[in-house]
């Protein structure tokens, strides 16, 4: 069925001001319970005046473009005459009420500010342990608390299903989700804003900055934390258990409707699971795609160099004796300030070197004489004495002559030395690399004593290892950066502390499972 927009024409029209006015009084009146009103009340409601005549002709028209209805108004009539004149009562019709709601939300959407919000990762954490006790056992293993050592285990009584507040859970758990994701999405898209600190004052700043890094750091901080239980919560909850919650809160949305058929369940059914698949997939990553809280989390994290860098470019405009931006601002007003073309001409052959040449190369006669007689550089060509050139120069148009060229200064021992300097380097890479290898999974404490080349390569393969880990207990693959290794990281699970000796002292931490190989690509080339 087509849609009639017509309700929105009211927009660019050209009392469109007084049209807002009067529908403003509509919604108003709409929100007391107020159906009807009378062109009198609208004039009473409005907050600036207007004739009664000017607000039914705008009436009538709103009445045209669908927003209002009339009806004829009858209570009012005392005599004949005002029985046969026009009366009516105007009213929202269902196309101008959605018509206001619409447009309120885009004004809120207009003045609404992006923010992190750290207190709805917990709304939301707090929310699926709610849902996660309506599971319904049916005789199925449900995992329990997260408290629980084993990780799992089963309820231990099976309950009856309460579907009022399984609804009420879902549309709360909705809600903060739908509010975090739309004021991150405002935020983040207000971020290169945000860092432009052009014109803003050393103490502003300051202050600026200490406010905005401390709130990064505590929302990166909250979203890690955040994001791990709650991907161990979505983990919990997948399965048919959850479908049957999804199933029984769509079902009471439409349980109020007055006939719903089969396709209106169907259709809230596949809307509760699109919801469902949206939640999902903002906190668990997507077969190589990685999750929305990921990449809400890289952006986050790289605001931070960025407002760094937008302070160092402030304080060296500040501290720097030389702004070109600055010089061309006071240059542009200089030449506003000229009164003429001719002074303008001026101060643009002043600033920007444009004069006639008068540096030609001349013969130490002419020199001699310049240095005995100066002439001032204001004196016309017509007027100064000529200057003598090289006749080579008026012959040629060349001031040296042609012979044999400088020789190539020789860099053959310093490329040599470059060549060799690399070739150590690659050996011992490769080196390292064949010491880093291991056969199958070993634990850390096994890897044994590293030489620093090694231990480094092994700092940046355990630093890539954990930065893709979004589980923290589970595993984790990831590749060096040329390509060349690839690293296995899985907890051991067992509460073990691992020690890897290197020549500048020990690195300890939990015990891991370590699996480090070469990739297909290196495998291949060998």
């Amino acid at each position: 069925m087509e849609t009639d927009y017509g309700t929105f024409a009211h927009l660019a029209a050209d009392k469109r001001h007084l049209y807002r006015e009067v529908l403003a009084v509509f919604a108003d009146a709409k929100a007391r319970f107020v159906l009807h009103l009378r062109p009198s009340d609208v004039v009473a409601g409005l907050s600036t005046r207007a004739a009664v005549d000017e607000v039914e002709a705008a009436l009538r028209q709103l009445v045209s473009w669908g927003n209002l209805s009339a009806d004829p108004d009858t209570a009012e009539v005392a005599t004949v005459e005002e029985f046969y004149r026009a009366r009516f009562l105007y009213r929202l019709t269902t196309a101008g009420e959605a018509t206001e709601r619409a447009l309120d939300v885009f004004e809120q959407g207009l003045r609404r500010s992006g923010e992190l919000q750290t207190a709805a990762l917990g709304d939301i954490r707090d929310l699926l342990h709610e849902l996660r006790d309506h599971l319904p056992t049916g005789g199925a293993d449900v995992p329990t608390d997260d408290h629980d050592p084993t990780g799992g285990g089963q309820v231990p009584a099976v309950h009856d299903l309460d579907v009022g507040k399984v609804h009420l859970t879902l549309r709360s758990l909705w809600g903060r989700f739908d509010e975090l994701t739309d004021r991150a999405q405002t935020f983040v898209a207000s971020l290169q804003r945000t860092v432009d600190l052009h014109a803003i004052d050393v103490e502003e700043l300051l202050a600026y900055k200490d406010a905005l890094l401390d709130y990064l750091e505590r929302f990166i901080g909250e979203l890690v934390i955040a994001q791990a239980h709650i991907a161990a919560l979505l983990r919990d909850l997948e399965g048919p258990g959850i479908e049957r919650l999804l199933t029984v809160a769509a079902d009471r949305e439409i349980a109020d409707a007055l006939d719903p058929s089969e396709e209106d369940r169907d259709t809230a059914r596949e809307s509760w699971q699109a919801r469902w698949v949206g939640l999902v997939s903002w906190f668990l990553p997507d077969g190589e795609r990685p999750a929305q809280a990921e990449l809400l989390r890289a952006r986050a994290r790289a605001a931070i160099p960025a407002l760094l860098q937008a302070i160092a470019e402030v304080n060296e405009r500040r501290l720097s004796r030389s702004d070109r931006a600055g010089d061309l601002r006071t240059l542009a007003r200089w030449f506003a300030a000229c009164d003429s073309d001719a002074d303008a001409h001026r101060l643009w052959r002043a600033a920007f070197a444009l004069a006639p040449a008068r540096h030609l190369t001349v013969d130490q006669d002419t020199l001699t004489e310049r240095d005995q007689h100066p002439v001032p550089p204001g004196t016309s060509w017509l007027d100064s004495p000529p200057v003598r050139i090289s006749p080579r120069l008026r012959r040629t148009g060349r001031t040296t002559r042609r012979g044999r060229v400088n020789g190539v200064i020789d860099r053959t021992r310093e490329k040599e030395l470059l060549a060799r300097l690399a070739a150590e380097e690659a050996r011992q890479t490769a080196a390292a690399r064949r010491r880093l290898c291991t056969d199958g999974p070993v634990r850390l404490g096994e890897l044994g004593s590293l030489d620093p080349v090694a231990f480094d390569l092994f700092l940046d393969l355990l630093g890539a290892a954990l930065a893709e880990a979004v589980d923290r207990r589970g595993p984790a693959i990831a590749t060096s950066v040329d390509g060349a290794l690839e690293i296995g990281l899985e907890p051991t699970g067992d509460g073990s502390w691992a020690e890897v000796a290197t020549a500048t002292g020990v690195l300890s931490g939990p015990d891991h499972w370590v699996e480090i190989r070469e990739t297909a690509d290196v495998r291949a080339a060998s």
